[in-house]
């Protein structure tokens, strides 16, 4: 990534160089770049403490005050760059005039999770391959939008958030915590110990999901892109349910279903 100086400093450069002499810059994987103003923002308000780096383009400088001001009284070093840096430093044309470095949050432990749920109605998804981050990042606006608790990732699950797929989630990201699972059947036990009903979504084959009651607690195992989701898995939950439609397509796309899927439940819960 481009990290030159830009060539307009707009805040005092001595703020960034001392504050990194200070403290040793963590490892380079534990930092995540978000990129696109709403990210950018939902990062800032509920965790500014992770903030170590900001660059913005001018036109931003007044939507963008309160960040800048914490910035400076923080220490943070900022930078106003031009369009071309920012492509740059986001790999993007959609950075929308902001990039920042945050500190990366690990996923929660299920049983940490399940320890500091509150009571009632509660939805999480399990995703069991979703990989691709656009898709990853609007399952994480719809899970935000609809109030869903947590996106669940199994215990050898590569899948991590991404600057493409917070832009994406404008924002949902910071709402809707990554839970790290242990071996599946543990997982499913500890889930179900919880008041949990585990639903299976499918293409065919399942209840059509407007003709079944769903209950206060569920969580939705949702399936990669391509494949679906594991047999094995979809035979371990307690019904599969899939969205009925025209037949003019196969499908919908895993986000879009995804968004059904939550919109079925929050009816429900409400």
């Amino acid at each position: 990534m481009n990290d030159r100086s830009p060539p307009r400093p707009y805040a005092d450069s001595r703020h960034s160089e001392s504050r990194h002499a200070e403290s040793p810059r963590p490892r380079r994987d534990a930092e995540l770049r978000l990129y696109g103003v709403n990210a950018v923002r939902a990062a800032f308000e509920r965790r500014p403490q992770d903030l170590r780096k900001l660059y913005l383009a001018e036109a931003r400088i007044p939507q963008l005050q309160p960040l800048l001001k914490w910035c400076v009284a923080h220490r943070v070093g900022y930078r106003v760059v031009d369009d071309a840096d920012l492509q740059k430093l986001a790999a993007s044309a959609h950075h929308e005039g902001v990039v920042a470095d945050v500190l990366r949050e690990e996923p929660t432990p299920l049983s940490s999770w399940l320890r500091d749920l509150p009571p009632g109605p509660c939805c999480a998804l399990w995703l069991d391959g979703v990989g691709n981050p656009h898709n990853l990042g609007a399952i994480l606006r719809s899970a935000a939008h609809f109030g869903a608790s947590a996106a669940l990732l199994p215990k050898h699950s590569t899948l991590a958030l991404s600057g493409a797929a917070a832009r994406v989630a404008e924002g949902g990201a910071e709402a809707v915590p990554f839970v790290r699972l242990g071996r599946e059947d543990n997982a499913i036990a500890q889930l179900r110990g919880a008041g949990f009903a585990l639903y299976a979504t499918v293409v065919r084959g399942g209840r059509d999901l407007f003709d079944v009651a769903l209950p206060e607690r569920a969580v939705y195992v949702i399936g990669a892109e391509g494949e679906g989701m594991n047999a094995d898995l979809a035979a371990a939950c307690d019904l599969r349910v899939s969205i009925g439609g025209t037949g003019a397509v196969e499908s919908l796309n895993v986000a879009s279903a995804t968004a059904v899927l939550l919109s079925a439940w929050a009816r429900r819960a409400r």
